[in-house]
């Protein structure tokens, strides 16, 4: 993609001599909403028994940890800069209305389209005498008060008892409460030469945030439409403190053999944590949160073997279409749904003999995040990035630097 829209689905350029976007971070976002799909699938439709793949796939939701990390990481370095303007109650206004230029669109396209499928299905179902997906225990809220509120954006401020209408909403509700949030928490890092304290205190404090919410939690760190907000808020505390701590530290000449050093331990405690300190949703999931925010700041420099994996074309169009994927999956996870529902064979029938219960696990994750791509490249380049460029064109760019992105 290129182009002025195509810029602005990457993340920022950050202010190093040579002015260039951080591509390693715009590669990196290719992979978590990957994650999330396959979590998603697993829980809904079971695992596979195999501990290894498990693992690595029950704990697919702490890589929202990562977008939120990066997001906080990625508008502090920004704004930094630009504080007085934010302070002030235009700039605050023109600051909300950026953010929502890129948030928005694609959620409300989202969310009509999950109406859509509701009253298609029940339709169906009620011509079929079956009981709508819709309609079945254990799915998300499809009231019109879910939908208000998710009109609002605030469907994620503890104001439902559950997930509501596009589920994965959840995080843009989240991401917009921090984005009311964000100049006061700017005003935290207000650059002091010398000050670099200020970002370990703000990690400090983000991480004290998550082990108390750990503490007080039967999930882990899965908390979603309640007290999503305050785990948001942690990780993202936790960003901006990473930028703080980056803006000090950028301009010494760090050889790149240290980088990849660093990149590889971070992936060795991540593997080491996924595997080794037991279960999902436990306390211990702050063990394979820290190596993902870990990864934040080391690829920030753009320099080491990871970094520059991430620089390849795969991972940085994957990167593009990653808040399209990951906020585009609800359709094909309810799709799916009806599929085993209505046209899939029953879990012991035999197909080319083998039960399908036996061969459907690796199929339809495979086939999902197929689909689940190609979806987000079509809504990455027909919805979510045309619309917020009619939308700039029409309203303008003020506090929207062409590359900040949507932190997804």
């Amino acid at each position: 993609m290129t182009g002025q829209a195509g810029a602005d689905s990457l993340p920022p350029r950050m202010e190093t001599k040579k002015n260039q976007t951080i591509l390693a971070l715009a590669g990196a976002r290719a992979i978590p909403p990957l994650m999330i799909v396959l979590y998603h699938y697993s829980e809904g439709h079971h695992y596979t028994g195999l501990q290894w793949l498990d693992r690595i796939t029950t704990r697919g939701y702490l890589w929202v940890e990562f977008f939120f990390v990066l997001s906080g990481f990625i508008l502090t370095h920004a704004y930094a800069a630009r504080l007085p303007d934010l302070l002030k109650p235009r700039g605050y206004l023109d600051f909300l209305r950026a953010r929502l230029i890129r948030l928005y669109p694609l959620h409300l396209f989202m969310l009509l389209l999950v109406l859509a499928m509701v009253i298609v299905l029940r339709a169906l179902a009620a011509a079929g005498g079956y009981v709508s997906i819709f309609d079945l225990p254990w799915h998300q809220d499809v009231s019109p008060k879910g939908f208000v509120l998710s009109l609002l954006l605030v469907q994620g401020w503890n104001t439902m008892d559950r997930l509501t209408w596009n589920g994965l909403s959840w995080f843009v509700s989240a991401e917009f409460a921090l984005c009311l949030l964000f100049p006061a928490l700017l005003w935290l890092t207000a650059p002091h030469k010398g000050q670099t304290w200020r970002g370990v205190a703000l990690v400090a404090a983000g991480l004290g945030g998550l082990v108390l919410l750990l503490m007080g939690s039967r999930h882990g760190l899965d908390i979603t439409f309640h007290n999503g907000v305050l785990r948001g808020l942690g990780d993202f505390t936790v960003g901006m403190g990473l930028a703080v701590i980056f803006r000090g530290v950028r301009h010494q000449r760090i050889p790149a053999w240290t980088h990849s050093v660093i990149q590889a331990l971070l992936l060795l405690l991540l593997v080491y944590s996924v595997t080794r300190t037991g279960w999902s949703h436990t306390f211990n999931d702050i063990y394979t949160v820290l190596p993902i925010m870990g990864l934040v700041f080391a690829l920030a420099f753009d320099k080491g073997f990871l970094a520059e994996a991430l620089k390849t074309r795969v991972f940085q169009t994957v990167g593009e279409w990653s808040y399209a994927i990951y906020l585009g999956q609800t359709a094909w996870l309810l799709s799916l749904r009806f599929l085993k529902q209505r046209v899939f064979p029953a879990p012991d029938a035999l197909v080319l003999g083998w039960r399908w219960a036996d061969i459907a696990w690796w199929l339809e994750p495979i086939g999902l995040l197929i689909a689940c791509l190609a979806w987000g490249a079509l809504l990455a380049r027909h919805v979510e990035i045309p619309a917020a460029a009619k939308l700039r064109a029409r309203f303008g760019r003020r506090l929207d630097p062409k590359s900040i992105p949507t932190p997804s």
